[in-house]
């Protein structure tokens, strides 16, 4: 039964990130289509936009699901069944982050230039315009975040990943806004020195209403959920000192991650001169891609699992916390095999829906292919890093981290010494790389913590489900060849709906052909996903 509560849970949570995604997906290719994928106001926009992400993260983007929620399922044994502890631990929260907000809005030439230091004059003063309205977002993310994990520690999931689709939404609309007063500019050809306020706070700032509206939407799904914020200061006594001893070391793996973001983004803007190689923005196109099945699969079914390893590691009973974490583990295989498997054929359809610039589609298709391959390792890593939380060890997630942003800074500033064209696709392959080592790391130390992993039952499921994508991957393919994939004249390659069409079929064959090969097989994670559902269809 409770196998069968994480299997639901992680279906809806899912849902609501497939909408999400699939509306982001849309908004990407709808912005690359009004403001071009390669240029100033692309690069400028995605330079500003990356910072409030990438700031947050900093302050508190990781602090909060690694501390708050196994201490929220603790306070749940209070007399007031955390009540108090909650709403104290939320105003903290947000004093921090509106603090944050405030000066990094103040800094914003100076934190501008740690991402966009070798963006061009113009383009770099445009990317700091951006930047006022975009750093606001900090506030906003963390509003989103503090109550959203407060939800999913009540063991409401649903919201967090369903109010995302609002700021979609706000996003699409200022852009289609943006494109009825200002036009589009599909080739990115529109110079700094011709954009003005009134367009730069126009897509900034409904960029940043987006955010907005998806924090303050929680507050009545809180309602909803029998909860009530009510601002608390008496922060003596709540455990600030032990949380911000757990704290500290996520901050610090945090800040070390950034220190590499800011690094590879620097030596990506090399090639930012030219809208025919890919720069910052489509670096994070790409970036983007890779993240969609990790955000829809891997996200899903960890939180769900995440909330049940801290209610097993705060009674101390390390055996169902292991049984957790294989069970996470195997079922986030079973399906992302597949995902990335579907991806890697699509790569150049995907690099197609945002440019028409033909060797811009081959470079960033090949960038997608290599952030692909350490999707696995990446997601595998997510889990069992959140393992660690569950335990209350933030601290050996710090030096794990340490090992990879080690790897990755080496590895991205010697992609200076790489042709233009080919800098992006270095450091995509740079950073499968160190997060694989990363991954491979992170079990080595959670075995010597926790005991055996499972190991033969999960590599058993993995071995399965790779045996499962041959005869996927001939067929998705010979899909790609006959509509047209390999050839920009080809069906596929020639406009954006061409790609849009063959993606869907190529990725819904696929994963027809995959699950009912693993079916055959009998696999037990394929089946302890799918028999709820068939049982809930049958009952309808």
């Amino acid at each position: 039964m409770a196998d069968d509560r994480i299997g639901r849970a992680s279906v809806f949570l899912a849902s609501g990130t497939i909408v999400s995604r699939i509306l982001g997906f849309v908004k990407t290719a709808l912005l690359a289509a009004v403001i071009g994928a390669s240029g100033a106001g692309a690069n400028a926009f995605a330079a500003a936009n990356q910072l409030p992400n990438t700031i947050y993260a900093v302050v508190a983007g990781g602090v909060l699901s690694a501390v708050l929620v196994p201490l929220i399922v603790r306070s749940a044994a209070h007399r007031d069944g955390g009540v108090a502890y909650i709403n104290k631990i939320m105003t903290l929260g947000f004093v921090i982050l509106a603090g944050a907000a405030l000066i990094a809005t103040l800094l914003t030439p100076l934190l501008t230039l740690l991402v966009g230091s070798r963006l061009r004059d113009g383009v770099f003063a445009l990317a700091v315009a951006f930047g006022y309205w975009c750093l606001p977002q900090i506030f906003f993310y963390g509003m989103y975040s503090l109550l959203g994990e407060v939800l999913n520690a009540k063991r409401v999931f649903g919201p967090f990943t369903w109010v995302p689709v609002l700021n979609n939404v706000v996003a699409l609309a200022g852009i289609g806004v943006f494109a009825l007063i200002f036009g589009t500019d599909a080739e990115g050809t529109r110079p700094a020195s011709e954009w003005d306020s009134g367009m730069i706070a126009l897509l900034a700032g409904s960029a940043t209403l987006g955010v907005a509206v998806q924090a303050l939407v929680l507050f009545w799904f809180w309602r909803r959920a029998g909860l009530r914020y009510r601002p608390d200061f008496g922060w003596r006594g709540v455990g600030l000192r032990s949380t911000a001893g757990l704290a500290g070391w996520t901050f610090g793996m945090l800040l070390l991650t950034t220190i590499a973001g800011f690094v590879e983004t620097s030596v990506v803007g090399v090639s930012a001169a030219s809208p025919d190689e890919p720069s910052v923005a489509m670096q994070q196109n790409a970036w983007l891609i890779f993240m969609l099945p990790h955000s829809v699969i891997t996200v899903s079914i960890a939180t769900a699992y995440f909330t049940r390893m801290s209610e097993h590691a705060a009674v101390g009973d390390l055996r169902k916390v292991r049984d957790d974490l294989s069970s996470a583990v195997r079922g986030v295989g079973v399906i992302l095999m597949v995902a990335t498997a579907v991806l890697m054929v699509c790569a150049v359809l995907f690099a197609r829906v945002f440019s028409p610039v033909e060797p811009l589609v081959w470079s960033t298709g090949a960038v997608i292919l290599a952030y692909l391959v350490g999707l696995i390792p990446f997601s595998v890593l997510f889990i069992v890093q959140r393992t660690f939380y569950s335990l209350g060890d933030t601290k050996t997630p710090f030096f794990i981290t340490l090992v990879q942003v080690v790897l990755t800074i080496a590895g991205s500033l010697a992609c200076i010494a790489l042709p233009s064209a080919w800098v992006a696709f270095g450091i995509a392959v740079v950073i499968s790389f160190a997060g694989t080592v990363q991954a491979v790391v992170a079990i080595v130390l959670l075995r010597r913590r926790i005991g055996p992993l499972d190991g033969r039952r999960i590599l058993v499921a993995f071995g399965r489900s790779a045996a499962a994508l041959v005869l996927p991957v001939l067929v998705g393919l010979a899909l790609l060849w006959a509509l047209g994939g390999t050839s920009f004249d080809g069906f596929a390659l020639s406009s954006v709906f061409g790609a849009i069409v063959s993606m869907a079929i190529i990725g819904a064959v696929m994963s027809a052909v995959y699950f009912a090969v693993l079916w055959m097989l009998r696999s037990p994670e394929l089946r302890s996903f799918a028999e709820p559902l068939v049982a809930r269809l049958r009952r309808s």
